[in-house]
């Protein structure tokens, strides 16, 4: 349905429209009717209806209820109202919501945390292996040490 009109007196025109345009674009395939929701007036063309239905085409639900109550297709009608909720389920499914969304952020807080602390441990660990000194490191110094002497005793000997 694409709708005509003025302010505060709509008129539709029923339109084939492909399914990735908008009836509102204006760039419709075929106009199939119209339709004056004040009046109830209802001008369609059944033949290109059943025509463009048979190539695959698909009407919307109102279009559809439209068709089904002129006896243009024989179907169900389908609900085009949104559900009912009663304010109290309303109210109760909201602060189901919310305290759900209060305990993914204390999660969310508790996981940057326990992160946090992480981090700074391993902080705290490398810097504590870089103020002591590695015993593996010493070793190494006195044998280079011992080396020349070792090699400053052969050469005395020979």
């Amino acid at each position: 349905m694409q709708r005509t009109g003025r302010i505060n007196t709509p008129s539709y025109r029923i339109v084939v429209v492909e399914h990735t345009a908008s009836p509102t674009a204006g760039r419709f395939v075929d106009k199939v009717g119209t339709y004056d929701p004040k009046s109830k007036a209802r001008n369609l063309n059944v033949e290109r209806i059943k025509h463009w239905m048979s190539v695959g085409a698909k009407p919307s639900a109102t279009v559809h209820n439209m068709l089904v109550s002129l006896g243009v297709i024989n179907a169900k009608k389908i609900n085009v109202l949104p559900a009912y909720k009663a304010p109290a389920e309303a109210a109760a499914a909201e602060q189901e919501a919310e305290a759900a969304k209060a305990a993914e952020q204390k999660a969310k807080e508790e996981a940057k945390a326990a992160h946090e602390a992480s981090v700074e441990a391993e902080k705290a660990q490398k810097e504590a292996e870089a103020a002591a000194p590695a015993p593996a490191e010493e070793a190494p110094k006195e044998e280079t040490k011992a080396e020349p002497e070792a090699v400053a005793a052969e050469a005395k000997a020979e």
